[in-house]
């Protein structure tokens, strides 16, 4: 019997670090092809699929606003980036064999559909994974803050946030070997510990609309699949009034 999902409608935040697999810079096709066939098998369980790529492989605005570009240009620049992702993550994702649309706040119509709410919706309707691009269009915000918006105008049931790590931790795992990892953690206790699952824009906006959110690990396979199925991994956020545990 195939696996049940648990959810109808989710969206899905990508980094664009997280394309980049191994290497230093840019898109490794290996990682690219992984994340294609991820989503491709997650929308074939019948599962409404929206996307929200990151640009950081290939641009950081942040780091060339210090170098002296203004940042509202080099934001602008980074919006392109994440363009480039989105086009590549559609052709791997339909050589998997599912139907994809890209839209973009910023129209570029020879490849991309300008972000319409209303056919972003009647493309999920019909079975076709939609990656949005572009971030929301303006400067000064990021692609977290994209996600939560599109995740929220959307109706999804769930955000995910597909990271590098396997969670949400008390602490830096890295520098500190006793960190413990969140199984769930309030809205409330992530803002108050400053845990930075997302950036606090972003945040206060799933907050503000009692937006579910997973974070997760991308690079392990089948996570996406487990996160949709109702499997607890990852880090759960969950609403004030509901109990803050640690994994096991």
């Amino acid at each position: 019997m195939p696996p049940q999902p648990a959810f109808k409608r989710i969206l899905i935040k990508i980094s664009g670090e997280a394309l980049m697999g191994s290497q230093s810079y840019g898109i490794s096709q290996d990682m690219l092809s992984t994340v294609a066939s991820e989503i491709a098998e997650t929308a074939k369980l019948g599962v409404q699929v929206a996307v929200v790529v990151g640009g950081g492989n290939i641009w950081r605005g942040a780091q060339q606003e210090q170098g002296g570009m203004d940042r509202a240009s080099a934001d602008y620049v980074g919006m392109l980036a994440t363009v480039m992702n989105a086009v590549s993550l559609q052709s791997a994702i339909e050589r998997a064999g599912v139907v994809t649309r890209v839209q973009t706040a910023i129209p570029i119509s020879q490849i991309a559909e300008p972000y319409i709410r209303r056919r972003a919706i009647r493309h999920l309707e019909k079975g076709r994974v939609v990656i949005f691009g572009a971030g929301t269009g303006n400067p000064f915000f990021t692609t977290d803050t994209a996600a939560s918006l599109r995740a929220v105008e959307i109706g999804a049931e769930i955000l995910l946030m597909a990271k590098n790590i396997d969670g949400v931790y008390d602490k830096d795992p890295k520098k500190h070997p006793d960190a413990r990892r969140y199984a769930t953690v309030s809205y409330a206790e992530a803002l108050q510990r400053n845990l930075k699952v997302m950036d606090g824009t972003a945040f206060a906006l799933c907050r503000d609309n009692e937006m579910r959110i997973v974070v997760f690990e991308l690079a392990t396979h089948g996570n996406i699949q487990r996160v949709v199925c109702g499997e607890s991994i990852g880090t759960t956020i969950v609403r004030d009034n509901q109990e803050t545990r640690f994994a096991q």
